[in-house]
């Protein structure tokens, strides 16, 4: 399975089981009602400052009411049970209400719940449970979403009849989808990478690509060619991209641009000190405000960025991508496509829909200049995800682009080295690098 994405198969649905232990809900109300007291009286604090005073506040009280069980001749809590007041009252105060302690679980990798039923979680080693309800009607799923469109999103997400759907990330980094209003109830959509910090080496050893084509990939990287990632839905694109900008050299200065924060490329400090990472911010209720992937790219290019990773090609940002790539920055990016040579006409497909309009053939000479190979991962006949082919792009004529499949499936679904050469302006760019195909 490649890290951080969904299982390949699925068992039965296991069991309910919650994922705290019950609580005395007495209890938990009058220590939020004392929290709340010592919040009021601190005014205003920004989002760190009130984290800290509100788990600060909470053990204080925790500690008065073991003072006073003692004093009563009564049993403490145990240490299960005092945790388990303390998160549900901590949950309170974030917005995170009973979602708290599911997304402290690292069990899980999708969760789905619908209104106030029992969630349905997909599980790390492939099967699936169902969990408590989160929430404790199909309003309340509606405001919990609202509350993480507020308060954990760095930009705020709308939510309401004018925009049923919320698509943002948490703190965590776990990816978050909501829809109301277009159907019957309420649904929100968790999902969650495990492993933000991947390389090359790690989908070697997970069987995704083998060691040469690992080392050409890396090799192609660090050359400062641009690679695009192409494939269908669940392949490991994200994960590829991840693990081909962990090439990237300290000293750069890269930008990721995104929809929606995924990738996360920023919290990696130590192998990317330099990088900023941007995500398009929808309009605000008066229709003002709106900031878009392309215009991102555009203002990448003003940072003086050497590397720019765009997280999915969707339409509008696909000719200035195009552009920053060819006028110095190169990059990576992803595209769902069917097949390595599809890739370059989705491409061209987004580019029609694009505010510029630029048509196929005038696409094509651009991708043509722009782009060095496109990676295409796809998924063997027992479901694994692999590297299955790398295409050079070599140029154009007339009406298409020219490639050279240097990376074809072999018997097993995954890539292996095609007799096809490498181009000489490209071996001579990968050769500066240190590449050599003759120390295969």
């Amino acid at each position: 399975m490649i890290l951080g994405d969904q299982p390949d198969t699925l068992a039965p649905v296991a069991e309910t089981r919650s994922v705290r232990p019950r609580v005395d809900v007495a209890l938990v109300a009058a220590i939020r009602a004392r929290v709340a007291d010592g919040l009021g009286a601190q005014g205003g604090l920004v989002a760190a400052h009130r984290d800290a005073l509100t788990a600060e506040l909470v053990a204080q009280a925790l500690a008065d009411h073991a003072a006073e069980r003692l004093a009563g001749g009564l049993a403490n809590l145990t240490d299960t049970e005092e945790a388990a007041v303390a998160g549900a009252v901590i949950d309170a105060f974030s917005g995170l209400a009973r979602l708290g302690p599911v997304l402290a679980d690292r069990s899980w990798t999708d969760l789905h719940a619908v209104g106030s039923d029992p969630v349905i979680v997909d599980l790390v080693d492939g099967t699936k449970a169902t969990w408590d309800p989160v929430v404790d009607s199909d309003e309340d799923l509606v405001e919990l979403m609202r509350t993480l469109g507020r308060s954990e999103a760095i930009s705020e997400r709308r939510f309401d009849l004018a925009h049923p759907q919320i698509n943002t990330q948490l703190r965590d980094g776990t990816r978050l989808f909501g829809i109301s209003w277009i159907t019957a109830r309420p649904h929100l959509f968790l999902r969650r990478h495990h492993h933000l910090e991947v390389t090359l080496e790690d989908l070697v050893r997970l069987g995704t690509m083998d060691t040469q084509a690992a080392r050409f990939l890396e090799a192609a990287v660090r050359a400062r060619m641009s690679l695009l990632v192409a494939g269908g839905m669940g392949v490991g694109k994200t994960t590829t991209l991840r693990a081909l900008a962990a090439c990237f050299g300290p000293e750069e200065r890269a930008v990721s641009v995104e929809t929606e924060f995924e990738l996360g490329l920023d919290r990696d400090r130590q192998r990317h000190p330099d990088f900023v990472a941007l995500e398009a911010r929808e309009a605000n209720v008066e229709g003002a405000g709106a900031v878009s992937c392309a215009d991102l790219v555009r203002w990448s290019m003003r940072m003086a960025a050497s590397r720019i990773a765009v997280g999915e090609l969707l339409g509008a940002e696909v000719i200035p991508m195009l552009n920053a790539f060819h006028s110095g920055a190169s990059g990576l990016s992803t595209i769902h496509a069917n097949s390595s040579a599809d890739a370059l006409d989705k491409l061209a497909i987004l580019a029609l829909q694009a505010p510029e309009r630029l048509d196929i053939h005038h696409t094509y000479a651009l991708a043509a200049r722009a782009l060095d190979l496109v990676v295409f991962m796809d998924r063997t006949r027992d479901g694994r995800r692999v590297l299955a082919s790398v295409r050079e792009i070599t140029g154009t004529d007339g009406t298409q682009v020219l490639t050279n499949e240097l990376f074809s499936p072999g018997p097993e679904g995954r890539a292996l080295r095609s007799r096809v050469p490498i181009s000489e302006p490209r071996r001579a760019a990968l050769a500066q690098v240190g590449y050599s195909e003759a120390a295969r």
